[in-house]
């Protein structure tokens, strides 16, 4: 007998492979290597080409294939390069989730966060891209509801829109804490008013915006601010003289502050912040705060 045509046992093949004998046995049993033949006795026995099976649906169990799919192969119903593709491709989907249930576990851990907040950021951090951009989408559809296109502030809308298409494969805890405040943020009914209170300044007939150049503001004024300068102080009414004429009317003045006032809001700059973590741009630095100084200013010295 040549080893063509050498048969052996369970235990023979076990040694062979390095297999447990009961796991050939129990792959036997399922049909994914039967038995060449059975001896006189009804013991099992194999031929040379189920040792090369044997190693090949090993090699396909290690890389996580279920015996259906090793079937498969075996059948010949797909091939072992389409097989691994969809494979790989469901490996780098688990990969994905893993790493966010990694990182939203990290945060929970940052945050000493309760059962309720691990809960909702375990839900809201796995959302597929498509769900993350829909909350997106119904909150600017919401608050921009009916907004004549041409407005002035309208141009907003599209750009808080602007959700990446996925979180990182590997989201830092700052990206999935950014994620959970933002979906917070846009559910709050509040904010949404405070959007479309921006987004329709100018709108009104009559309404005539003041113009003036945000860029001394936040060079004097800011300077100011860090200083520890108080707007009311006459410190600061030196400081507003660099920005605004000093013979400004009191209505002017006034008006502008109303102007500023409403488009400052620390609730709006923090979405955008949160949009440049999740987009992974530079962050900026808060500009509300200056502007804050400027119009209490403007409202101190008239």
């Amino acid at each position: 007998m040549n080893d063509r045509t050498e048969l052996f046992t369970i235990g023979q093949l076990a040694r062979r492979t390095g297999l447990p004998v009961r796991t050939i046995r129990f792959w036997s049993d399922v049909g994914v290597v039967p038995p060449t033949r059975r001896s006189a006795g009804g013991y099992r026995l194999y031929d040379v080409a189920a040792v090369a099976r044997l190693d090949l649906v090993r090699t396909l169990r290690e890389l996580g294939l279920d015996l259906e799919t090793v079937r498969r192969v075996l059948r010949g119903q797909g091939t072992v390069a389409d097989i691994a593709r969809a494979h790989a491709d469901a490996l780098d989907t688990e990969i994905r989730v893993l790493q966010l249930r990694r990182a939203v576990l990290r945060s929970v851990a940052e945050r000493g966060s309760t059962t309720e907040e691990m809960r909702l950021m375990h839900k809201l951090a796995r959302l597929s891209a498509q769900e993350r951009q829909r909350v997106i989408d119904d909150f600017v559809d919401h608050t921009f509801a009916g907004l004549d296109p041409d407005a002035p502030g309208a141009h907003i809308a599209q750009s808080m829109r602007r959700m990446p298409a996925e979180l990182p494969a590997d989201p830092t805890t700052e990206q999935v804490d950014a994620w959970v405040e933002l979906a917070e943020l846009v559910a709050d009914e509040a904010f949404r008013q405070r959007v479309r209170q921006m987004a329709v300044a100018g709108t009104e007939p009559g309404e005539q915006p003041q113009p003036y150049d945000p860029a001394p503001v936040l060079e004097h004024c800011g300077g100011a601010l860090a200083a520890g300068v108080a707007p009311d102080s006459a410190e600061g009414r030196a400081v507003l003289d660099r920005v605004v004429a000093a013979d400004t009317p009191v209505e002017e003045r006034l008006r502008l502050a109303d102007q500023v006032e409403r488009f400052t809001d620390r609730r709006v700059e923090r979405y955008w912040q949160l949009m440049g973590i999740l987009n992974g741009t530079p962050p900026f630095p808060s500009g509300v705060p200056v502007f804050e100084w400027f119009i209490a200013a403007l409202r101190a010295h008239r």
